[in-house]
């Protein structure tokens, strides 16, 4: 079994509730709540400032250029197509300026915020890939497992297919093989993160529910 396979079978409890969650399957549906949608997005939007501090990171610790350019990549896509949802979301929802960019951050939000800056700061490669790895490998797994017609409303079928496509999948399996070739030289370290961030996944969701 490779690491990364082990990693997530050590916390299956935790990524099975997180990809089978509720708020999962009312998005899928179409049918979550605007004000659970308004929450999630606006506490969810505030990671894409320490996501990219960790893209950049790890594209300043990867052991080869062609990792680099793969970051990359991906980094542009964060800031553009992926950008450029949360700010049609917004103005669907009707968040206003101030709430997008300095809302009260709950205690998850504020320690995901806190975990991305820990593995970036490591100056590790296979320590940020840990968190990028469960980052964009669990939104894979809820997104695949949708079924039938997307919702009608974009902001709950861009949403999906955001996670849900071609080049994405191939961008999460290339995480996952990056984590199982750098990772088991610092396996203990990695797994420690792992853990903490499938746990976060799982609260941030049931935090949409627990007022």
């Amino acid at each position: 079994m490779s690491l990364s396979d082990r990693l997530r079978a050590a916390h299956a409890a935790d990524w099975d509730a997180a990809i089978t969650h509720r708020f999962v399957a009312e998005l899928c549906a179409g049918r979550v709540a605007p004000e659970v949608l308004r929450a999630y997005l606006v506490q969810d939007y505030q990671f894409i400032d320490r996501f990219v501090a960790l893209l950049g990171a790890a594209i300043a610790s990867a052991d080869s250029f062609a990792a680099r350019l793969r970051l990359s990549r991906f980094l542009a896509m964060i800031t553009s197509d992926e950008n450029t949802y949360f700010q049609r979301a917004f103005d669907e929802l009707g968040v206003p300026e101030a709430e997008r960019r300095a809302p009260a951050l709950t205690a998850t939000t504020r320690a995901f915020q806190a975990l991305m800056r820990e593995a970036a700061e490591s100056r590790s490669y296979a320590q940020a890939l840990a968190v990028l790895a469960v980052a964009e490998w669990l939104y894979l797994s809820w997104a695949e497992r949708h079924q039938g017609p997307l919702p009608e409303r974009f902001i709950h079928a861009e949403w999906i297919t955001l996670h849900d496509n071609d080049d994405f999948r191939g961008f999460v399996g290339w995480l996952r093989a990056e984590l199982d070739r750098v990772g088991p030289a610092e396996e203990a370290a990695c797994a420690a993160l792992f853990g903490r961030a499938v746990a976060l996944e799982r609260r941030f969701f049931d935090d949409l529910y627990e007022g």
